[in-house]
């Protein structure tokens, strides 16, 4: 009897967990962000720089998002320099330096890639220890949108023309 109600929990946890996959993939990356805590402070962001609708686009894009920790590791002040009006085009140039116009997915990752971001320049992976991208490491990998893919990363990484 017990193996079978431990069968039963196994087939139900299964389920939830195939089930929250799907309700996941209904959502855009966008709506998948609000609905994260942790990545709030990118949420404020993007909507600061005016690219809720073309994140919320038919895509395909690979999102490398970073966590409110990692905005709050930034040096003082960056960061509500960033949001002010007057600097949204550097708002915009460093948030599309963490989109890629395709579905890329760690699978699809070999060590010293390099790919082209949405705002021109490059980033670079890195898969010696564990994987990184451009120097910031992937937390979480593979959560899948509508319209893409996020990865979860622990740093704002900022494009080459802005350091």
């Amino acid at each position: 009897m017990l193996i079978m109600k431990n069968c039963i929990a196994f087939i139900l946890s299964a389920f939830v967990l195939s089930l929250s996959t799907l309700q996941a993939q209904d959502k855009n990356i966008v709506e998948l962000a609000v609905e994260t805590e942790s990545l709030s402070t990118l949420v404020t962001a993007v909507k600061a720089a005016g690219l809720v609708e073309t994140l919320s686009g038919e895509g395909p894009f690979t999102v490398f998002a970073p966590t409110n920790d990692a905005f709050a590791a930034l040096p003082a002040g960056v960061l509500d320099d960033l949001l002010k009006p007057e600097n949204k085009q550097n708002l915009i140039d460093v948030l599309t330096y963490h989109v890629i116009g395709a579905k890329v997915m760690s699978t699809d990752l070999t060590d010293g890639q390099t790919a082209a971001t949405v705002q021109g320049e490059e980033i670079n992976v890195d898969l010696s220890d564990g994987v990184s991208i451009s120097g910031a490491k992937v937390a979480a990998a593979d959560i899948e949108a509508s319209n893409g893919v996020v990865h979860v990363i622990n740093s704002v990484i900022l494009p080459p023309s802005m350091l």
